[in-house]
This record gives C-alpha cells, sequence and structure tokens, in this order.
C-alpha cells in the first residue's frame, strides 16, 4: 500500500512539473509573440504568470510534505510567487524601473532556492541538473536585470519571454528525469 501511495506522489509531482514548464512556455510565448505590449500589460501578463507558478509551487510541496524533508524550499518559492505575482497585480502604476527590480528580484531569489534544492534533493546533481539548470538560468537572467536596467522595458519582454521558455523547458526535462524506469522500480519499495 505504502509503495503505491509513493508512485503516485511521484507521478503527481512530475504532472506538477510539466504543468510549470507549460506555463512558463507559453507565457513566454506570448511575450515574444506581442513586442509592442504596453508596460501595464506586461505587468498583468507577470503578475498572473508568477502567482500561477507559485499556487504549483505551493500544491506540489504540500502534497510531496511527508514524503520529502525538503518540501519547505518549494513552499518557500511558491510563496515568494505569489507575493511577487500580487504585488505586481496590486500596484500596476508602478514604474517601469520598479517592475524590473522586482521581475530581477524575484529570478534571483527563486533561481538560488532550486539550486540549493537541486543539490539537496536525493540523487544529488546528478539525478538533478535539470533542476540546477533552471535555477542558474533564473539567476543569471535577474543579474542581467540588474546590470543592464538602460536599454528599456520594453525590451524586457523579449528577454522574459526566451527566460521563460527556457525555464519551462527545464522543468519539463525535470519532469522527464522523474519518470519511472526499470532500473528505478526499486526505489519504491
Amino acid at each position: 500500500m505504502e509503495a503505491t501511495t509513493e508512485r503516485q506522489a511521484v507521478s503527481y509531482s512530475r504532472w506538477m512539473q510539466v504543468l510549470r514548464g507549460i506555463v512558463a512556455i507559453i507565457f513566454g510565448i506570448i511575450a515574444l509573440a506581442s513586442p509592442g505590449i504596453t508596460l501595464l500589460a506586461l505587468i498583468f501578463l507577470f503578475g498572473i504568470f508568477a502567482l500561477i507558478d507559485g499556487v504549483i509551487a505551493i500544491v506540489n510541496a504540500v502534497f510531496r510534505r511527508k514524503e520529502s524533508s525538503n518540501w519547505g524550499v518549494l513552499l518557500l518559492d511558491g510563496i515568494l510567487g505569489i507575493i511577487i505575482g500580487a504585488a505586481a497585480l496590486l500596484w500596476p502604476g508602478a514604474t517601469a524601473l520598479i517592475l524590473l527590480f522586482i521581475i530581477a528580484s524575484w529570478a534571483v531569489v527563486t533561481g538560488i532556492i532550486e539550486i540549493v534544492a537541486a543539490f539537496s534533493l536525493a540523487g544529488g546533481i546528478g539525478h538533478e541538473w535539470g533542476l540546477a539548470l533552471a535555477g542558474l538560468v533564473s539567476v543569471i537572467f535577474g543579474i542581467l536585470l540588474f546590470l543592464r536596467p538602460g536599454p528599456g522595458i520594453l525590451s524586457l519582454v523579449w528577454v522574459l519571454g526566451i527566460y521563460a521558455i527556457v525555464y519551462g523547458i527545464f522543468m519539463l526535462v525535470r519532469a522527464i528525469q522523474n519518470r519511472p524506469t526499470p532500473y528505478r522500480v526499486g526505489a519504491f519499495r
């Protein structure tokens, strides 16, 4: 009975990663398809993306709390996403520079959390490289935004779109890594 519950938990977690990856890729495609988007629309797109990603991360963390000692890291990631997303939606009149720094901060902190999680999850970095790369992409994206605020908020649409697609792809890779395979069957016992 316990093995079945663990299989269900792994399958559920994998589908949550797929969902996070798909949401990120869709957000990225929308951002790239509409480069002339207004600042207000960008704020709402980002806010919705961060909220959805945060809710999915929290649901995944709560579901995994009995099987993983590191579920709190994912919970923190989700809470941060919801806070940043809500802030973007509640104060849409914020300046482009503030939005830029909110996105940059969110990306750096989320990336660091994911890198830490990749090194602390069972199996080590050899198995968790998709999560580590997703975190690294987030950190690099955030640092670039801090270093280059001048080129303008509209160029952020392209960078944010590319980031979201790459991040989404790495989350899908992570989900593929977690699929049951014949050599991992014993891990469910």
